[in-house]
C-alpha cells in the first residue's frame, strides 16, 4: 500500500491498518493503560485484516457530531463511515426503535409488516424519477449483488462494468466489480466478467491530462460496451467518493450508452444517498434516473445495519428466484429505523443544511488553498468533500507522508476524518453540522497544515 496511515483510504474504499511512526506517537501520546489493554485485547480476539484490526483506539460513547474514545478524548466525527447522516445517537431513533422492539421485534420471512411496507413505499416515493420496486438487505455490499443478480436476469448478460479505484462492498462479487487491490487479493481470480475501466477526475487520472478526463472515461465506457456487446450493467457511484464530481451532463451520456448497448445503469447511492451531497440523492445533481439504485450505510441511521435496492418496475423480473433471501429481509426494527431516519432527514431540513454547510466548507476550503502550498485541488459536493495535498504544485506529486502528519495532528486537536488515495483530505461530517461547528473544523486543518509545511520547509 502506498500509505502507512490507519486511517487513510484507498479511493473511497475503507482504507489501509498498518502501522505508521505518526499513528505510534499519536496513540503514545492520547491513550491511557485502559485503552491500551482494550486495544491488545481486541487484537488478540479478532481475525486481523485492514481496516479494522488492530484499531485506532477504543470508543465509549457517541452522540450528535461527537466520538469520546475510553482515555476521554473527544473528537469532531467528520469521517463516520459515512452512516451518521442525522448524528450520532439521535433521542428520536433511540426512541422509535426501542417502540418498535416492544411491539413486533421480528417477521418471519414469509410474512411482511406494516412498517416494512411503509419504508418500500416511502423509498419509492423520494427516489427520482419512477424508481419503485424495492428489496431490502442487511449491508450495502448484500444489496449491490442483489442489484447485480437483477441485472444478470434482466438481461441475460453477466458481465459488468464498473471504474477502478471504486469501493461496492465486501462480498465476493461486490469486491470483484471494485476497483481497489486490498479488497481483490489474495483471494484469486475476481467474479467472471467483472470488467474496468479508468474513472473520471480531472486533478489526477490515468490519462495524465489536467481537463478533460470525463469525456476521455465516457469514450472508454462507450469503446468497451461497443466492443464486448454483451455487458449487463454499468456499476457506479455518480460522485466519486474520492471525491471527484463528474462534469455537467456525463451521467446523462453515460446511461445513454447503457441503453443503446443494452446494458442497465446502477448507481451506487451507499455513501452519497440521502442528503449527503446537499441533494436527497447525488444523482438528482445531474439529472439522471439509473435502471438500479442501491442505498445503504446512512439508512439504519447509524445505528442498525440496512440496505435497499429500488429499481425501476419494468425490472421485476425475478419472481422465480430468491435472489435477496436473507432471515431480516423485512426486520420491523430495521425497517422502523430507516423509516424515522428519513422522516428526521426530512423534517429536520438536513438535506438544505448539507447544501449550505457545504458550500461554506468549500468556501473555507479555498481561502485555504490560496494560503497552504500543500493544498493542490479542493473538491466536493455538500457534506462530502477534500483536500488533495501535493508536495509541488505544479507536478502535482502526492504528499503522502504530509497528509498522514496532518491527520494525526488534527486528530490531537479533537477532529477526525480520514485521507483516500493516500493524499487527499477526505470529509464526510453529519447532516447536522452546523456553521460554528465548520468554523471550527477548518480552523484546525489551517493549524495543522501550517505545522506541517514548516516542518517540510514549504512556503510560497
Amino acid at each position: 500500500m502506498s500509505s502507512s496511515s490507519y486511517l487513510n483510504q484507498p479511493a473511497g474504499g475503507e482504507g489501509d491498518v498498518n502501522t505508521s511512526d505518526n499513528r505510534q506517537d499519536w496513540q503514545n501520546q492520547h491513550l491511557d493503560g485502559a485503552s491500551q489493554q482494550l486495544l491488545q485485547r481486541d487484537s488478540d480476539s479478532f481475525l486481523h485484516q485492514s481496516v479494522s484490526t488492530p484499531c485506532l483506539a477504543a470508543v465509549r460513547k457517541v452522540e450528535g457530531l461527537w466520538i469520546e474514545d475510553v482515555a476521554g478524548n473527544r473528537y469532531m466525527d467528520f469521517h463516520g463511515n459515512n452512516v451518521h447522516h442525522i448524528g450520532h445517537g439521535h433521542p428520536r431513533l433511540i426512541e422509535a426503535v426501542t417502540r418498535q422492539m416492544h411491539q413486533l421485534p421480528f417477521a418471519p420471512r414469509r410474512y411482511t409488516c406494516d412498517v416494512a411496507v411503509e419504508l418500500a413505499e416511502k423509498l419509492a416515493s423520494i427516489t427520482p424519477g419512477n424508481l419503485a420496486k424495492v428489496l431490502f438487505a442487511t449491508g450495502g455490499s448484500d444489496a449491490i449483488e442483489i442489484a447485480m443478480k437483477i441485472a444478470r436476469i434482466a438481461t441475460g448478460r453477466f458481465k459488468t462494468l464498473s471504474f477502478w479505484d471504486s469501493f461496492h462492498g465486501a462480498g465476493f462479487g461486490a469486491s470483484s466489480i471494485g476497483g481497489e487491490q486490498m479488497f481483490r487479493a489474495p483471494i484469486g481470480p475476481p467474479l467472471s466478467g467483472a470488467l474496468h475501466v479508468p474513472p473520471f477526475g480531472d486533478y489526477r487520472n490515468a490519462w495524465g491530462v489536467r481537463e478533460g478526463s470525463s469525456q476521455l472515461c465516457l469514450n472508454q465506457i462507450r469503446y468497451v460496451l461497443q466492443k464486448e456487446g454483451d455487458i449487463g450493467a454499468v456499476i457506479a457511484e455518480p460522485t466519486r467518493a474520492v471525491p471527484y464530481v463528474p462534469s455537467p451532463g456525463f451521467w446523462q451520456q453515460v446511461k445513454a450508452a447503457c441503453h443503446e448497448f443494452g446494458a442497465l445503469l446502477i448507481f451506487d447511492e451507499i455513501p452519497t444517498g440521502l442528503g449527503k451531497t446537499g441533494k436527497m440523492f447525488s444523482c438528482e445533481h445531474d439529472n439522471v434516473v439509473p435502471d438500479i439504485l442501491v442505498l445503504g450505510k446512512a439508512l439504519g441511521g447509524g445505528m442498525l445495519p440496512i440496505s435497499a435496492v429500488v429499481c425501476q418496475p419494468e425490472l421485476d423480473v425475478t419472481g422465480h428466484f430468491a435472489i435477496g433471501h436473507y432471515t431480516h429481509e423485512k426486520n420491523p426494527v430495521t425497517a422502523r429505523a430507516a423509516l424515522t431516519t428519513i422522516e428526521i432527514i426530512e423534517q429536520e431540513g438536513l438535506v438544505d443544511n448539507a447544501d449550505r454547510i457545504g458550500q461554506q466548507a468549500m468556501r473555507g476550503l479555498q481561502v485555504l488553498q490560496a494560503t497552504h502550498p500543500l493544498i493542490g485541488d479542493v473538491r466536493g459536493r455538500g457534506l462530502l468533500f477534500g483536500a488533495e495535498l501535493v508536495l509541488d504544485r505544479d507536478t502535482r506529486e502526492p504528499a503522502n507522508d504530509a497528509a498522514d502528519r496532518v491527520l494525526y495532528k488534527a486528530l490531537s486537536r479533537g477532529l477526525s476524518f480520514k485521507t483516500t488515495m493516500g493524499n487527499v483530505l477526505t470529509f464526510t461530517p453529519p447532516l447536522i453540522t452546523t456553521e460554528t461547528d465548520m468554523q471550527r473544523a477548518l480552523a484546525i486543518i489551517d493549524e495543522c497544515l501550517s505545522e506541517v509545511e514548516k516542518e517540510l520547509g514549504l512556503s510560497f
